[in-house]
C-alpha cells in the first residue's frame, strides 16, 4: 500500500492548487479517504473526507473552499482548493483507513503518504 501526493506549490491568497493522491495497492473507492494538514508549530488537522459511497465531509475552515473528489479509473483523490488564503499554509497529506468503507463514525487513518507542502502568499 501507498500514497503518493503532488500537486503542492507556491500561490497568492485568492488563488487555486489541486492536490493529487494517487494510490497503489488497493482501490480508492472501497475505503475511507482523508486530506490533512498541518503547520509549523500546529497540530495536525482533518481538512476533508470522502468514502465508498462517494460521501464527503470539510473542516468549518475550509466548506465552500476545498474539494475531495476520485478518479475511479486513475485511482486518485483529489483536493481542489480554491480561494487559497495565507493560513491555508501547511504540508498536505493524504490519508486512507484500510478497515471502513464509511468515515462516519470515526475513522482510523493507518496510511499516510509522504505530504506535500503548499504556500499562500498574501
Amino acid at each position: 500500500v501507498q500514497l503518493v501526493e503532488s500537486g503542492g506549490g507556491s500561490v497568492q491568497a485568492g488563488g487555486s492548487l489541486r492536490l493529487s493522491c494517487a494510490a497503489y495497492g488497493y482501490p480508492v473507492n472501497h475505503y475511507c479517504m482523508g486530506w490533512f494538514r498541518q503547520a509549523p508549530g500546529k497540530e495536525r488537522e482533518g481538512v476533508a473526507s470522502i468514502d465508498s459511497a462517494g460521501s464527503t465531509s470539510y473542516a468549518d475552515s475550509v466548506k465552500g473552499r476545498f474539494t475531495i473528489s476520485q478518479d475511479n479509473a486513475k485511482n486518485t483523490v483529489y483536493l481542489q482548493m480554491n480561494s487559497l488564503k495565507p493560513e491555508d499554509s501547511a504540508m498536505y497529506y493524504c490519508a486512507a483507513d484500510l478497515v471502513r468503507a464509511y468515515c462516519s463514525g470515526g475513522a482510523d487513518f493507518g496510511y499516510w503518504g509522504q505530504g506535500t507542502q503548499v504556500t499562500v502568499s498574501s
